[in-house]
């Protein structure tokens, strides 16, 4: 099929669509103007040019706020152009690595694209990691630079000797360290010139880590859109296109070219997730066409109902426990706060019980939002995005609040592991899926374990993510579990899912985990680890009361109920169930 006629399909329109009515007709002539003559129509040379035309296009519009710093598109340009150009002097060249450890602020936008300008990569390390594990994540990447912030610097320097690959050490702030350099310095003394190389998207994440250390994820463009369908696993070129084009569907399925400032006309995006989790880059995605961004150091439930309000935020990504913790806020800290400017919170990373996505969007059509704000979406690192849901969606059959969405934005199926057949309607199974990421996913230096996730049927490879769900008639899909966490007690399979979500019911409960523990009769049995909300109180056998009540029943009804003063999920939505579980599994010999 010829690009016009692909360009001419819904997900295409919707993607072109949104881009244009968010960017500006007027912006987006002046940019290709500017685009054109600056790349004298080199095509290598055409992305570099869009976004630097976009930026001097764009001028004075803000482009970050990072507390109480704001940055104009101009201001953005400059620091950006001086810090590639500072890099190149550094030795990095198209290809390189140059990783980061950060928190949230301006200085992850600078080096993200200072790096997409010139093809060196961004490896994106969590917080959270141990010593060892930061080792094994910076190597794996095969990183020649460290960016840092000063409050990791200390781990950094235990650890330095142990990282071979990383030739310097950048230290984000005005402290000097021994053995660190200045990323200020760095900028200051370089001109803002751009060096050789061309753009890519340098964002690279890594896996949750919630099994294990985190794997160093690539996206092997040279295989996504080569000649060889064989190195796509099969996909054909024109497929991938058709898949990167649902893919970027999504734009208009969450309403980016509807989001207009009254005051400077474009999307505004908070971004309190921590953005070294790939589900956040949702948040950064307005930036790349004219979107003002205002990261959050850290996050608090307060503070980002004031920041929607004091900056006019129409644009979020957010994980389900930042909306839990929304919506626990005292009634009168909630009703403070005028919430009449957000447009679309885009809600993913972990399962968001069905009454958090009803309270969210009462709680802001209650604060002057004009119409339901929760959309989510069902994806993961390797794969992008699959599915989608949109108010309209539930609006339409309030069952789909229980859904992760409808599959808009790659192939998704469900898998009989016993027949070895395709699941019919309605049946579990294994979610399986093929997208244009999945087409040239890599885990690096792990060839092995990246063939692992892949099943092969009807001469096809499917990407398995293990997890457990259905899709109903109408293409929505319903996740009840992941394989890793899916119970066996007394030969029944049970999933964590459910139990969760009806002990999260109780009005007492803040948060929930559902692990497998031991029973010498039937192998296994559901544990309870319960969070209550703060000054509640509850015992175990008013929870298992309440679970009854709500239709839990049998082997279903949790064996132990256990109470902890918090659950360690951070505010990515991940929670390390594999740390929970090991308490009741000491000194026994686990299966499954």
């Amino acid at each position: 099929m010829s690009t016009l006629a692909l360009l001419r399909e819904e997900p295409s329109r919707r993607a072109l669509r949104a881009i244009t009515h968010q960017i500006g007709y007027g912006t987006l002539a002046r940019t290709g103007l500017k685009t054109i003559v600056r790349s004298r129509l080199n095509r290598a040379e055409l992305p570099r040019q869009f976004f630097l035309s976009l930026w001097d296009t764009l001028g004075q519009r803000e482009a970050i706020v990072d507390g109480d710093q704001r940055i104009n598109f101009a201001q953005f340009k400059d620091r950006v152009l001086r810090l590639a150009n500072g890099l190149h002097q550094l030795g990095v060249r198209e290809g390189d690595a140059c990783a980061e450890l950060l928190y949230n602020c301006s200085h992850w936008f600078e080096l993200n694209l200072a790096c997409a300008l010139t093809g060196a990569a961004m490896p994106m390390l969590n917080w959270h990691l141990r010593p060892q594990e930061l080792v094994d994540c910076v190597q794996r990447a095969n990183a020649k630079i460290l960016v840092v912030d000063s409050g990791f610097a200390d781990t950094v320097a235990k650890v330095r000797d142990q990282m071979p690959t990383v030739e310097r050490v950048l230290l984000v702030g005005q402290e000097r360290r021994e053995g660190f350099e200045s990323f200020e310095d760095l900028i200051h003394r370089a001109t803002p010139s751009l060096p050789p190389g061309h753009f890519a998207m340098s964002s690279k994440p890594y896996s949750g880590g919630t099994t294990g250390t985190p794997k160093y994820i690539n996206l092997n463009q040279d295989a996504m859109f080569g000649e060889s369908d064989k190195a796509r696993r099969g996909v054909s070129r024109e497929q991938v296109t058709r898949l990167t084009l649902m893919q970027a569907s999504a734009f208009d399925w969450y309403g980016l070219g509807e989001c207009h400032d009254p005051i400077t006309g474009n999307a505004r995006s908070l971004i309190p997730g921590p953005l070294y989790h790939a589900g956040v880059q949702i948040g950064v995605l307005p930036f790349f066409f004219g979107g003002t961004v205002v990261p959050m150091r850290k996050f608090t439930a307060e503070g980002f109902l004031q920041l929607i309000q004091d900056e006019r935020i129409n644009w979020t990504f957010v994980a389900p426990t930042m909306l839990e913790r929304v919506l626990a806020l005292p009634d009168e800290i909630k009703a403070k706060y005028n919430l009449a400017s957000m447009r679309t919170i885009v809600c993913a990373a972990a399962p968001c019980p069905p009454k958090v996505k009803q309270g969210i969007n009462a709680l802001f059509r209650r604060q002057g939002a004009k119409n339901d704000v929760f959309y989510e979406y069902y994806g993961a690192s390797e794969t992008g995005l699959i599915t989608v849901l949109v108010p309209e969606d539930y609006q339409a059959d309030p069952k789909r609040y229980e859904s992760v969405g409808k599959v808009r934005a790659a192939q998704c199926r469900i898998y009989d592991p016993e027949t070895q057949r395709w699941a019919p309607t309605g049946q579990e199974g294994k979610v399986l899926v093929r997208s244009a990421l999945t087409s040239g996913l890599e885990y690096v230096g792990q060839q092995s374990k990246t063939d692992e996730c892949f099943i092969p049927i009807d001469g096809e490879l499917w990407y398995d993510d293990g997890l457990i769900g259905y899709l109903d008639a109408d293409g929505f899909l319903y996740l009840t579990s992941r394989v890793k966490e899916m119970i066996i007690t007394g030969g029944v399979n049970l999933f964590p899912n459910e139990i969760e979500h009806a002990i999260k019911l109780h009005p007492k409960v803040a948060d929930v985990a559902v692990v497998r523990a031991p029973d010498k009769d039937l192998g296994e049995v559901p544990a309870a680890v319960i969070q209550l909300k703060e000054g509640q109180y509850a015992d175990a056998a008013e929870i298992l009361a309440h679970c009854k009540e709500v239709g839990l029943y049998g082997f279903k009804l949790p064996k132990i109920i256990d109470f902890v003063d918090q659950l360690p999920r951070n505010l990515a939505g991940k929670l390390p169930k594999k740390d929970l579980e090991a308490r009741y599994w000491e000194g026994v010999a686990k299966h499954g």
